[in-house]
């Protein structure tokens, strides 16, 4: 197959059976989720821990909203398909400068196409006054961690 490694189609589905029993609380904590639909003043944000996904973390992971969201702001991306990227790296830069967000984690998946959006963060952080720290955690295709990478 031609084009990004990422479109490959796999079958992940070897052992997906349930090892807890009863609901598991969602730890989402605000809405909307979506890079271009939030605003960097939405209070949630204000000197928040934020957590940067792309979009295909939280289906490949199952321990996505207790090991990863829970106590976090949250945006979501998609560096491949959303239009308009530019408008992330001012956003990411409104967040870090005006909400002051003490921390941000930036989930990604290992297929390259994903990295665009370490590339966002990277940029708004050169933008930026200030230089929160920044961790990027590298999701396998199986929802398992492969890479830490402190920015």
């Amino acid at each position: 197959m031609a084009g990004c490694p990422g479109s490959r189609t796999m079958s992940l589905n070897e052992n997906t059976d349930e090892n807890k029993s009863g609901d598991i609380n969602s730890q989402l904590k605000q809405w909307p989720i979506q890079l271009h639909l939030i605003s960097p003043a939405a209070p949630y944000y204000e000197e928040s821990d934020l957590l940067l996904a792309a979009d295909c973390t939280a289906f490949a992971m199952g321990d996505f909203h207790t090991n990863h969201l829970k106590g976090k702001s949250v945006a979501i991306a998609c560096p491949k398909l959303d239009s308009d990227q530019d408008i992330y790296v001012k956003k990411v830069r409104q967040l870090i400068d005006h909400a002051k967000v003490k921390s941000i984690t930036v989930l990604v998946m290992e297929v390259p196409c994903c990295m665009g959006l370490v590339q966002t963060v990277r940029e708004a952080l050169s933008q930026s006054e200030l230089k929160p720290p920044v961790k990027i955690l590298v999701v396998g295709l199986k929802g398992n961690i492969k890479n830490e990478i402190m920015l």
